[in-house]
């Protein structure tokens, strides 16, 4: 897993370049931001079993069918599946927050998860809806929505939302 700054130094190694301006402006942004992102993920690590509760809940009255007969969250088995998995993806988005950085997210959860939900006939939409939910609950527990809070969640959204190509 790769934080902002060695993927940034990575990338300026790459290519044989010492830091310009926008290399140090994006050190500066991710230190400034360096207190506010450990107390936002202590936050969420304080209470992910309330967060994730109240977003399952959330999902589940916004898409009732989830949890009736024939819906992908009806049985306890896989609506404890369900929820686990945005106990994932909220944890997963916690570590992305701290380390300023998505690589996480792509190496963790979202390479292959796309295929391995429509294997198991898991519907994609829900589970865009249900990060979504995370997120807002993430911004009303912090108080405050700047981007570097809600971008972890929007990589996985942007990623597992269907693309028109």
């Amino acid at each position: 897993m790769q934080d902002a700054i060695t993927s940034l130094i990575g990338a300026y190694d790459s290519t044989g370049k010492y830091f310009d301006r926008d290399a140090m402006d994006a050190l500066k942004s991710y230190f400034a931001t360096g207190n506010a992102r450990l107390a936002a993920s202590s936050a969420i690590t304080a209470n992910a079993a309330s967060l994730v509760r109240k977003a399952g809940s959330q999902l589940f009255e916004d898409v009732p069918d989830l949890i009736r007969p024939g819906g992908n969250a009806y049985t306890t088995r896989r609506f404890a599946a369900c929820l686990r998995d945005l106990d994932y993806y909220l944890r997963y988005a916690s570590y992305a927050l701290v380390a300023g950085n998505n690589d996480v997210l792509d190496e963790r959860v979202l390479q292959g998860l796309r295929e391995t939900y429509n294997s198991l006939g898991v519907p994609i939409g829900p589970t865009v809806q249900g990060i979504e939910i995370l997120k807002q609950l993430v911004f009303a527990l912090v108080g405050e929505s700047a981007d570097w809070l809600g971008a972890p969640f929007d990589y996985m959204i942007r990623e597992l939302s269907e693309k028109n190509i």
